[in-house]
């Protein structure tokens, strides 16, 4: 043994000093303790963020899709104006107590079957207050066409939470074939 280990050895049992390998052990121990911790937080913080953004995401897409059904299945409404009486052909969909306003417009999937198309069909709305309000839609054929109306378009109704009833109102003078069949689907109020 040499004077410098012999120092060394007392130095490390008397003053409890650290030999070189003992602090580079401690060194890498240190290392790992740090790159684990490093990690473990790099897990947490993604998983946490994704899923707070799933929840976000997820909210708010149940809430543009919030729907208040008024018919289950396709309302078929024929209709003959071959002759002069009557007029009008209008099919009636009771609402229930709901607050219409809360949803924002109304839709429906319609289409004219091949007995004839009406081309153009216009939809009432009436409340408790006997206020009524009529929208037109147009360009009706042969094949489902969607409909997506916002309530702002039936501006005489000032109170949408005493809604009665939703029509679908065909005009003799209005309509492109006189006779015909019409299905009408999917009809609720939705934001």
């Amino acid at each position: 043994m040499t004077r410098d280990d012999i120092y060394d050895h007392l130095a490390q049992v008397y003053l409890g000093k650290r030999s070189k390998s003992d602090i580079k052990k401690e060194k890498q121990f240190s290392a790992w303790l740090l790159i684990n911790i490093l990690i473990t937080v790099v897990i947490f913080t993604s998983a946490f963020y994704g899923l707070t953004a799933f929840l976000t995401n997820r909210n708010s897409a149940l809430q543009s899709r919030v729907i208040f059904s008024l018919h289950n299945g396709p309302i078929r409404m024929e209709y003959n104006f071959s002759d002069s009486f009557p007029p009008v052909e209008t099919f009636t969909l009771d609402v229930p107590e709901v607050d219409a306003a809360k949803y924002g417009r109304i839709q429906f999937s319609i289409r004219g079957k091949e007995e004839g198309a009406p081309g153009i069909v216009k939809v009432v709305i009436n409340n408790r207050k006997k206020e009524e309000a009529s929208y037109y839609v147009q360009g009706i054929g042969l094949e489902w066409q969607k409909f997506d109306i916002p309530l702002t378009e039936f501006q005489q109704i000032t109170d949408w939470s005493s809604l009665t009833d939703v029509s679908f109102v065909l005009e003799s003078w209005n309509v492109e074939s006189k006779k015909g069949l019409i299905l009408i689907d999917g009809v609720c109020f939705s934001s």
